[in-house]
């Protein structure tokens, strides 16, 4: 397969030029102006931050994209998806709740913010993609909706996923709450009985009759259930969970085959910025000490070759003293230089079985020219 161009530029700025403008120019030399946007919806994915967490991306970098995206006759809005545990995001009215407290108001971004799987992460399509692992992809319907996807990832580690990047961005975030489902269990949700008041919401969401409420407490069939996740939705007291017992390997080949189904049949563009590197995802309420330093901002229209190009490049960053990573080259003995910067921080991830399946499933390529701006 050819080498995909994957472009880049540093957090340097000039007198001349402030990291806005160097984002501007980064985009639009990398060609994202090709895609016709007149008169076209255009879904900017991105992670608004958990509350608590400050690693998230500013905001001024998203009404950079959504400025272009005007520019070029497109009418923008930023999404991302409700969450499948429980925190600042779970349904509609908390995630934008967080989203403006966070800054991404449509004042500040100039782009309106739509949650784009609904009040309580139901509201999907279900695109057939017949892959290894997913055969029905569950996605946010206002994802779908649009007509040209663009990405907008902070680059970052993930205790599951070893880094949290492009792919993750839009295949886990894009997925509804079943789509999370899917992807993050191999089991089915469970009831905890020292939460739940037996109010029966559940039961009155549940489409096959799977769950019960006896002596007051309600109770999952594991037969009957489906794993669609409504009722983790409804639940008031946060009674129902999830087991999160896929495997790691697995979590992320399903990662690519969302990723496949959000993007394929439609015009994408691709958009990462590897700064604030926390070793752990934007979902966690807090942020630790970054593992490396700020590297730069990369663009491409292809989302494998994009995170490779992201991963080499933080590979060849000297280590934070102080960080996780620091701590656990100290613990394994290990010299900077042998060390990948993802893995070692999370040794139980496997970063690279995302990477090889979406080059597999044809989302793209990891081989790539990079093209400094």
């Amino acid at each position: 397969m050819e080498k995909s161009k994957v472009y880049f530029t540093s957090f340097k700025a000039t007198f001349s030029e402030n990291l806005m403008q160097k984002l501007e120019r980064l985009i639009k030399t990398a060609g994202m102006g090709n895609i016709d946007f007149k008169d076209k919806y255009a879904a900017i994915k991105m992670h608004f931050g958990e509350y608590g967490n400050l690693a998230f991306l500013r905001p001024n970098y998203a009404k950079v994209v959504g400025d272009v995206v005007k520019e070029f006759g497109g009418k923008p809005f930023l999404t991302d998806c409700n969450t499948l545990y429980v925190g600042s995001r779970k349904n509609a009215l908390d995630h934008l709740d967080n989203a403006y407290r966070n800054g991404f108001t449509p004042y500040a971004t100039g782009c309106q913010v739509l949650i784009a799987d609904g009040l309580k992460g139901t509201d999907e399509v279900i695109v057939p993609i017949d892959g290894e692992h997913v055969k029905e992809a569950k996605i946010g319907r206002a994802l779908m909706d649009a007509d040209i996807l663009i990405s907008l990832t902070h680059f970052k580690g993930h205790e599951a996923t070893g880094f949290g990047g492009t792919l993750k961005n839009i295949g886990m975030g894009g997925g509804s709450r079943a789509g999370k489902m899917e992807m993050h269990n191999a089991g089915k949700p469970f009831v905890r009985t020292s939460k739940c008041v037996g109010c029966g919401c559940c039961t009155k969401v549940c489409a096959h009759q799977g769950i019960s409420v006896t002596e007051g407490k309600a109770f999952i069939d594991e037969e009957k259930c489906v794993g669609c996740g409504r009722c983790i939705g409804v639940c008031p007291k946060d009674a129902v969970s999830t087991r999160l017992d896929e495997s790691n390997d697995i979590l992320n080949c399903k990662i690519a085959e969302y990723t496949y189904a959000i993007c394929k049949d439609r015009p994408c563009f691709h958009i990462s910025l590897i700064c604030d590197v926390s070793p752990n995802c934007d979902c966690h309420g807090e942020n630790d000490i970054p593992i490396i330093p700020n590297v730069g901002m990369l663009a491409s229209f292809d989302p494998v070759a994009l995170d490779m190009a992201c991963v080499d490049l933080c590979n060849k960053q000297p280590v934070i003293n102080g960080s996780i990573l620091s701590a656990n080259m100290e613990e394994h003995h290990v010299h900077e230089e042998d060390t990948d910067r993802f893995n070692l921080t999370h040794p139980d991830t496997n970063w690279r079985s995302c990477i090889e399946h979406g080059v597999k499933i044809g989302l793209g390529t990891d081989k790539y020219e990079l093209i400094e701006i």
